[in-house]
């Protein structure tokens, strides 16, 4: 716990074999109550290890569903299992779990209801190995949805982010898309709703067994940001109402 605070770790988990084991020992026990993980239909046996490594809640979707159809299932299971602090993680040891004290210690102060860990604040992005086009891809689409959500946020694609428990109880998550776009979606709804966002720097690290999406996938990414944050626009303007709010 964190200042009478719990403190639940969530990991959305795709073959993720190879890393788990990394990623899942560097998570700060002393301070996490408790670690779930929802394997999206791995090809691997991500679920097994996660057992074996003693996770205590595995959950494995029957079909694979999608990037925003795991974190739902996580963070239904954390507030479940009443957490008052949520941190979602990606297993693939791209993010350092060290962050972990730092990111719960800025919710449990009451200062900030999220907390996003950026790779582009300072100059970890490229030497931790991020190609080039994503960096600039990312830098393109940060600043077109700045301008049109009126945020000013070093980056909206991380994997590493903590809410407090009023945030996921007050935006409506199944709403949000199945897929990559889910991290934007839910972002948008919650710079709707008000919540102060706070962003720390965290190194990065790219390497093979690293997730990672193709360029295609890539593509119908940027373009699903896009549309998220016109979508913003239009209902903060409302020009055109959206339910996702």
């Amino acid at each position: 716990m964190v200042n009478g605070n719990k403190v639940v770790v969530v990991l959305p988990a795709f073959n993720a074999g190879k890393t788990l084991e990394m990623t899942y020992r560097e998570i700060p026990s002393d301070i996490v109550d408790d670690v779930v993980l929802v394997d999206d239909h791995s090809n691997d046996r991500t679920a097994d290890l996660a057992a074996a490594l003693g996770i205590r809640h595995v959950i494995r979707h029957d079909e694979n569903r999608g990037y925003g159809a795991n974190q739902k299932t996580c963070y239904a299971k954390a507030l479940e299992l009443d957490a008052d602090i949520v941190i979602m993680l990606h297993p693939d040891y791209q993010y350092t779990p060290k962050l972990i004290p730092v990111m719960a210690s800025l919710i449990a102060s009451g200062l900030y209801s999220v907390v996003l860990a950026s790779r582009i604040l300072g100059k970890g992005a490229l030497s931790g190995g991020m190609p080039r086009y994503k960096y600039v891809a990312n830098r393109i689409l940060t600043l077109v949805q700045n301008v049109l959500v009126g945020q000013k946020l070093s980056e909206y694609h991380t994997g590493y982010r903590a809410f407090s428990r009023s945030v996921l109880t007050s935006i409506n998550l199944n709403d949000n898309s199945d897929d990559f776009v889910f991290d934007n979606q839910m972002l948008s709804q919650i710079i709707m709703k008000g919540f102060e966002i706070a962003e720390v720097s965290c190194p990065t690290k790219y390497f093979p067994e690293a997730s990672s999406i193709n360029f295609m996938r890539s593509s119908l990414y940027g373009l699903g940001v896009l549309a998220t944050s016109v979508q913003h626009l239009m209902h903060k303007m409302r020009v055109i109402k959206n339910k996702r709010y």
